[in-house]
């Protein structure tokens, strides 16, 4: 069997399984279908959300917010087309989609909930298309 069998084989796996991942394996986002349609979603399908009063590559949900709002944690520097990591002033590195970082919510329970959708007004879920 020749390698791009094989690669082809996985990738189809991978889609078949629950969403299309980005940048096989060094991004932890795919997208995901919801009640919202498709969304940005974490490896374990849980959806990923923006906070309007962050800027470009700045992270400024900290503390209480990062309670209640996790961000999408990275432990690598990565930068794959529209995704990128930012580093946050408490040293820590989340991901990021379009300059965006990303959150879970303490909210949602199950894999496609969307409960944090316009949480305050200023919460949003990450949408492919951003």
């Amino acid at each position: 069997m020749s390698m791009f069998s094989k690669i082809s084989g996985a990738a189809i796996i991978a889609m078949v399984a629950g969403g299309v991942a980005f940048a096989a394996g060094h991004i932890p986002v795919q997208q995901y279908e919801t009640d919202l349609g498709k969304v940005l979603a974490d490896k374990n399908n849980m959806t990923l959300y923006t906070f309007d009063k962050d800027e470009a590559g700045v992270s400024n949900c900290y503390d209480t917010c990062a309670e209640k709002w996790p961000p999408l944690f990275a432990d690598i520097d990565e930068h794959d087309g529209d995704f990128s990591v930012v580093a946050r002033s408490d040293g820590t590195k989340i991901w990021a989609y379009k300059g965006q970082p990303l959150y879970l919510w303490v909210g949602d329970t199950e894999p496609g909930d969307t409960s944090g959708d316009g949480v305050g007004g200023v919460w949003h879920v990450a949408k492919p298309s951003m």
